[in-house]
């Protein structure tokens, strides 16, 4: 099947208009067939030996935000005393998540041991399917972006509270929180770039040919 170039500009559109959403959520409601369509393209993502590791709890229950959000506050205190005073006040400063204002949210899982023992693949390079857990991660995103839907990533939080929140048993990995929902606007910059916490790097410093090179880092 060919992709034309209308279809080829779309795709990359989707990709460079795809921002980490942590604010601006409206409370308009997303219908279950765009809520299956976005599981749909993560579910069609790239997994090694075709192993498809990954499960995902959709989240709408106001009870269980809340003991989310409680593990986010947690680890929002300690994770901003690990940068420096200056650092401190910028990261204060930030909104680092939207896990009550988001109608919706969606945790990634990967079961490392579905299919069996040894999946093609794996053999020497056992954390693939992590990775192809991820894939499923950027699949919803870019299909969520499409569909106008604002998608953040949690990553400032334990485990442990997903766990606890969301019932996960200890031999399934947690890969993302995500929280999810339509949204008043999409910025123009990534938030960290626009609050000037990193620049983005250029993409001409981040190819090398043919061997490792330090001359552009």
């Amino acid at each position: 099947m060919e992709i034309t170039e209308k279809e080829r500009d779309a795709v990359y559109k989707t990709i460079f208009a795809r921002r980490d959403v942590r604010s601006d959520f409206t409370k308009q409601e997303i219908k279950d067939d765009v809520i299956k369509r976005i599981l749909t393209a993560a579910h069609h993502a790239p997994s090694v030996g075709f192993m498809q590791p990954w499960d995902f709890i959709v989240v709408t229950d106001i009870a269980t935000k809340k003991k989310i959000k409680a593990g986010f506050e947690q680890s929002n205190a300690a994770s901003k005393k690990m940068f420096s005073e200056e650092q401190q006040q910028k990261y204060q400063q930030l909104k680092l998540e939207g896990i009550l204002e988001a109608p919706l949210g969606i945790c990634v899982t990967c079961d490392r041991s579905r299919n069996g023992p040894v999946v093609l693949g794996k053999t020497i390079k056992e954390e693939m399917d992590l990775y192809s857990a991820v894939c499923a991660v950027q699949n919803l995103w870019l299909a969520a972006r499409a569909e106008n839907l604002g998608v953040g990533w949690v990553s400032i939080i334990e485990d442990d509270i997903l766990r606890g929140a969301l019932g996960i048993p200890k031999n399934i990995e947690i890969i993302a929180y995500l929280c999810i929902g339509y949204v008043t606007k999409f910025k123009e910059k990534p938030e960290l770039e626009s609050a000037g916490w990193l620049p983005r790097r250029s993409v001409d410093k981040a190819i090398h040919y043919n061997k490792w090179s330090t001359e552009n880092l």
